[in-house]
């Protein structure tokens, strides 16, 4: 909602959440542009789009977190599962809770067949909501990027559709 500015604003300015991001900590004029591309986006209508959800506390109505599910190859059916929250409230389930539901749309009416998480390896919570999701780690790519002054090394988490289906993958 273009209400939620302030609370995204705290978020995507946030140094410790945007230290495992490509992008520094972003200005107030960053945050509305990005705000109104969340808001007046697509549902995820062909390759090459974001899905954000906004994650609210229901007790008190507050942006928490963004949750989004990137639609990487229709030929190949795939997707990237991504997802920033609030510091104040990192630990405490939200993410993997609102990872599900994108989950359950990417292997269901987008009928992906692969979705993959890819973090920087000292970001050890979101491999930890990577792994309560039930993906399995496929890769540690060593100090294959050059990102914020130094080099950085990547992990790439997966699940597919059928092991999501069949909760194989504690999906």
């Amino acid at each position: 909602m273009p209400d939620d500015l302030d609370a995204l604003y705290a978020i995507q300015s946030d140094e410790t959440v945007a230290r495992w991001l490509y992008n520094e900590p972003r200005t107030p004029e960053e945050t509305r542009e990005l705000l109104a591309h969340k808001v007046g986006g697509d549902a995820l209508r062909s390759e090459g789009e974001w899905l954000s959800v906004a994650v609210v506390l229901e007790s008190t109505d507050e942006l928490i977190a963004d949750v989004s599910l990137y639609w990487a190859s229709e030929a190949h059916r795939q997707g990237e599962l991504g997802f920033i929250v609030h510091p104040s409230q990192q630990g405490q389930g939200y993410a993997t809770e609102a990872s599900r539901p994108l989950l359950d749309f990417a292997f269901g009416p987008l009928g992906l067949h692969r979705v993959i998480g890819r973090l920087e390896p000292r970001n050890v919570g979101s491999a930890r909501v990577l792994e309560k999701l039930g993906m399995r780690r496929e890769a540690h790519l060593v100090e294959n990027e050059w990102v914020k002054g130094e080099w950085q090394s990547e992990l790439v988490y997966a699940i597919l559709a059928r092991e999501w289906d069949d909760g194989s993958a504690n999906g």
